[in-house]
């Protein structure tokens, strides 16, 4: 019988994971755009963004519900993509650095809140999916 503490570290670790390969997916369709149709290499990468915010805020806040980890998934990926409107000096040159950009954007386009609304609901499907697959199998 697993302990209660042995299964949140099984999760978290789990949630670790997806964030890695959220992230490794999410570079490799950047870097590797040329071997992608199109329309995937347009939207992969903001798709695996908001995926890799949605598994973090699971990752950091194990104990809350998946729709608290949905509403600050949107929340934080709306955010940063309309602090995009704001284009000082300062800002900018964070952007222009890679993490910066990667983090930040660059500018703001309403076409990204749709590839991070189905990246958060592509991860909370997979999330909600795997919950329910562990209980039938108890």
């Amino acid at each position: 019988m697993i302990s209660k503490n042995e299964s949140h570290n099984q999760l978290r670790r789990t949630y670790f994971i997806a964030v890695v390969i959220s992230i490794v997916l999410g570079l490799a369709s950047r870097k590797f755009c040329h071997l992608l149709f199109s329309t995937l290499a347009e939207n992969a990468g903001d798709v695996l963004w908001a995926m890799m915010v949605y598994f973090g805020f699971r990752f950091f806040l194990l104990k809350k519900s998946m729709v608290t980890a949905m509403f600050l998934s949107f929340l934080f990926s709306f955010g940063i993509e309309f602090s995009q409107l704001y284009q000082e000096e300062w800002i900018n040159q964070i952007r222009g650095t890679l993490l910066g950009a990667l983090i930040l954007g660059k500018g703001f386009l309403t076409v990204d809140l749709i590839r991070y609304t189905t990246g958060i609901v592509i991860a909370s499907s997979f999330d909600w999916l795997t919950i329910i697959k562990k209980q039938n199998n108890k």
